[in-house]
């Protein structure tokens, strides 16, 4: 007889397991995503429509935008590439 624990923790492992699966491909992801946001504030496009448009709230966008040297926009205008 399968206990209600034994249950959960089959749950648990099922999930770890698909969890580790997928980390791999949600890492990659994530850098083809940063690298998106980076090429699009280079060209031009406006943070808020960078955070709009990725997966990325506009606090991360404005990190991703400064660790990749981007300098902050001035309110109202684009950033200064």
């Amino acid at each position: 007889m399968i206990s209600a624990m034994d249950e959960y923790e089959e749950a648990l492992k099922a999930s770890t397991r698909r969890y580790r699966r997928t980390k791999a491909a949600h890492d990659e992801s994530r850098r083809e995503s940063t690298a998106d946001v980076v090429a699009a504030l280079k060209a031009g496009v406006p943070p808020t429509r960078v955070a709009n448009l990725s997966p990325f709230t506009a606090t991360q966008v404005r990190k991703i935008a400064r660790d990749a040297g981007i300098p902050p926009a001035r309110k109202g205008q684009p950033s200064a590439i």
